[in-house]
């Protein structure tokens, strides 16, 4: 069998299998997604807004703290290289410094001193990067999603990711993969706000 990623003799999953290696020795993949997403939904719930700079040692610490019930290698780069149907990801050698580039790039621009459609694009652009660098083997949209809601926050912004429909989703990020980041402005037009002021 093959897994999502396309990815044979994974040294990451059980032997002859597609399912990842896990703390709780779940060889099913169905059982281990529903324990991985149950286990990130306890964990999301006691993770706190630390301060800057949001770089890659953020998003890393975001991972550790959503997947280490689950992952050994929760908040680790992944060593290998992947691809999912046609998108191929950022190779693992280039992770650090493709995500350092964004990284960088996304705290270059004044949020709350920007157009609001300036400011969106500009989020759009960076989280559509960032998903095509995919640093780690597993748990990279939810990774991702927490640590723009932490940077959002603090740039006086609120997301409300309940308002996205997955499968627009899902074709938002191919999209980006092609440099098209409309739909992941149009997706972020629609959930994210500015915070009100303190009265």
């Amino acid at each position: 069998m093959r897994d999502k990623y396309g990815v044979a003799n994974d040294p990451y999953c059980w032997p002859g299998t597609s399912v990842l290696r896990n703390k709780l020795d779940i060889h099913d993949e169905a059982v281990l997604a529903d324990a991985e997403a149950e286990f990130a939904a306890v964990a999301l719930e006691h993770i706190e807004i630390e301060a800057p700079p949001f770089d890659l040692d953020y998003l890393r610490h975001l991972h550790e703290q959503l997947f280490c019930d689950v992952y050994e290698w929760a908040g680790e780069i992944r060593s290998i290289d992947l691809s999912k149907g046609t998108t191929r990801f950022c190779t693992s050698h280039r992770i650090a410094p493709e995500a350092d580039k964004v990284m960088r790039a996304l705290g270059r621009v004044d949020l709350l001193q920007t157009p609001r459609n300036t400011a969106i694009g500009h989020i759009a652009e960076c989280f559509g990067e960032l998903n095509v660098v995919h640093p780690f083997r597993e748990g990279n949209g939810r990774t991702l999603r927490l640590f723009f809601e932490h940077f959002l926050v603090l740039h006086g912004y609120a997301v409300d990711w309940r308002k996205v429909e997955h499968h627009g989703w899902i074709s938002a990020c191919i999209a980006a993969v092609e440099c098209n980041y409309a739909p992941l402005e149009a997706i972020f037009e629609g959930c994210i706000d500015t915070l009100p002021e303190d009265r």
